[in-house]
């Protein structure tokens, strides 16, 4: 089980090293784009380098499209990890 907290900080992590995003903005409610300058372009690369925590799961574009701050991505993110394999 993967909790919110692990993700979130693993986020943290690679909004500060990839994208050299300040670390006193990144908070839960802070937006992608309005706050963090995030664009979609930028969106899709998040998910790439997210992708070794993810492993071979997919996250759903119905899904992706409700992501609107970072505790959006953390809440898709602990669904997808922590939903049981088939």
């Amino acid at each position: 089980m993967v909790t919110e907290q692990q993700i979130f900080d693993r986020l943290k992590t690679v909004l500060i090293e990839a994208f050299e995003i300040e670390e006193s903005i990144i908070k839960p409610e802070a937006r992608f784009y309005e706050d963090l300058d995030i664009d979609s372009i930028d969106a899709v690369d998040l998910i790439v380098k997210l992708q070794p925590m993810i492993g071979d799961k997919k996250i759903s574009p119905a899904d992706f499209k409700q992501v609107r701050t970072i505790a959006d991505l953390t809440a898709v993110l602990a669904k997808l990890l922590n939903e049981p394999k088939p």
